[in-house]
């Protein structure tokens, strides 16, 4: 099947990649990365695609390699910021990478930020809910990118966030 994105497009899209590029090796050590990444793919990111229309998608996070997740718990040396926000532990973004010989994340699956250009992350997350088999979401905010995970055994739920970053578990229904 012929997927929008590409590997190497989803593997380097960060920001914090970006700026550290010739450290960082941002592609899958473990082949099953690579499997659960084209399920994603499949599954999720064509559909919506397919929905929304490729110049509209915007892929803002994909794959979290073991280098880049090194310098995502980093600080900026000139702004004294963290240089990421994400959890590897918990949001399927390490897709099936070990650390140590243990995996990054112990819920395997692969995940993705994303907006669509011009239309509301409410209207995208109602439409996801009733129209994909997704694991995880998380939705920011009307104007923020949604997070959007896939694994083997998807739970389907959806997590909002407070102002001070709290998850809430959001009542979704199919539309």
């Amino acid at each position: 099947m012929k997927h929008y994105l590409t590997i190497d497009e989803f593997c380097t899209c960060s920001k914090t990649y970006n700026r550290y590029q010739d450290l960082i090796n941002p592609y899958p050590q473990n082949p099953d990365s690579v499997g659960a990444i084209e399920k994603l793919f499949t599954y999720l990111i064509n559909p919506i695609i397919d929905r929304y229309r490729f110049e509209n998608f915007q892929l803002t996070y994909g794959f979290s390699s073991v280098d880049l997740i090194k310098y995502l718990n980093c600080k900026d040396p000139v702004t004294g910021q963290k240089n990421g926000r994400i959890c590897p532990a918990v949001d399927q973004h390490a897709a099936h990478e070990r650390r140590n010989g243990t995996y990054i994340c112990r819920h395997l699956g692969a995940a993705c930020d994303f907006r669509i250009k011009d239309v509301s992350s409410s209207e995208v997350t109602r439409w996801i809910v009733g129209n994909l088999d997704y694991d995880s979401l998380y939705f920011y905010g009307c104007d923020r990118s949604i997070h959007l995970s896939y694994a083997q055994v998807n739970k389907r739920t959806a997590w909002g966030f407070t102002a001070k970053n709290t998850p809430i578990k959001l009542k979704l229904y199919d539309t």
